[in-house]
């Protein structure tokens, strides 16, 4: 049978989601999440529709892929099918040829996991490694109880939705997140395990928020987003945010808490790892010039 590429629309998607969740173990390179999906569904059920790609053979997801952004193609695949030289042709024809509707012309990168077959793949193609911009992935294992912050942190609902997307609002620049984009992404079916936690200080004062997505009991669960509002820097909010989202992930049955950052990002990387968090080596994209 051939290897079809599809946009899945929305009925599609829980079926990308539990492809996802299937694929998480520990041990393995490191590799697009359920949770991203998750994060990403805050533009709504139809953005990310739009933003997924399926590779099936027989009915069988072989792939996932999840345009983060117009020029960006994050993917990952079946884990018994990594270094399948079939997909990998045809993922690496797929993600070269516009015309078949996953990336446009121009210059554009992929994300694939570094044991990938793709990753050998791809160079034939024209594309090269992104030595400009690497990632650092960072976990914790979760097997050994995770000891509270010293932090007050409440579990976000729709009452607190404004609050958290204030926070969120206040950590990154540019950010649109609104709690109307909260609700949205609560509804999403990625949310059905995950948990949204804000950390207060002793005034009373949201300063740091989080989100933490399950993939499932026993399987890794990431942090995305994490951030300390802007004006309340430098207290060790970040710290002890971090910890409270391992110890939820915890209490959901994840057997790691993972989380990546751009390694530019010295002051993030620096902060998990003040919450126990380990660094895995650096990832890097692959890039094709426009």
């Amino acid at each position: 049978m051939a290897i079809t590429v599809e946009k899945p629309g929305i009925d599609g998607l829980n079926e990308a989601v539990a492809a996802l969740r299937e694929w998480q173990s520990e041990g393995v390179a490191w590799q697009l999440h359920p949770g991203d999906l998750g994060w990403f569904w805050r533009n709504g059920a139809d953005a990310t529709a739009a933003a997924v790609r399926l590779w099936r053979r027989d009915g069988r997801i072989l792939a996932v892929g999840f345009l983060d952004g117009a020029d960006l193609l994050r993917l990952t695949t079946a884990p018994d099918l990594r270094r399948d030289e079939e997909l990998a042709r045809q993922l690496a024809e797929d993600v070269a040829a516009p015309e078949r509707g996953v990336l446009p012309e121009g210059q554009v990168s992929v994300e694939a996991p570094m044991d990938a077959l793709l990753q050998d793949v791809l160079p034939g193609h024209g594309w090269h490694v992104d030595e400009e911009e690497p990632w650092t992935p960072l976990s914790l294992d979760l097997t050994e109880p995770v000891k509270a912050p010293d932090l007050r942190i409440e579990t976000v609902g729709a009452d607190l939705a404004a609050e958290w997307a204030e926070v969120i609002g206040a950590s990154f620049t540019r950010s649109t997140f609104t709690a109307e984009k909260w609700r949205t992404m609560a509804a999403g079916a990625p949310y059905a395990d995950a948990r949204c936690l804000l950390g207060y200080d002793g005034q009373g004062a949201a300063v740091a928020a989080v989100a933490v997505w399950s993939a499932g009991p026993g399987k890794p669960g990431l942090l995305e987003p994490m951030g300390v509002h802007r004006d309340q820097r430098g207290h060790g909010y970040g710290r002890a945010i971090t910890v409270a989202a391992a110890a939820a992930l915890q209490e959901l049955g994840s057997s790691s808490a993972t989380v990546n950052t751009p390694s530019s990002n010295v002051a993030a990387v620096t902060t998990y790892k003040s919450g126990g968090f380990r660094p895995w080596p650096e990832t890097r994209d692959l890039t094709r010039d426009a």
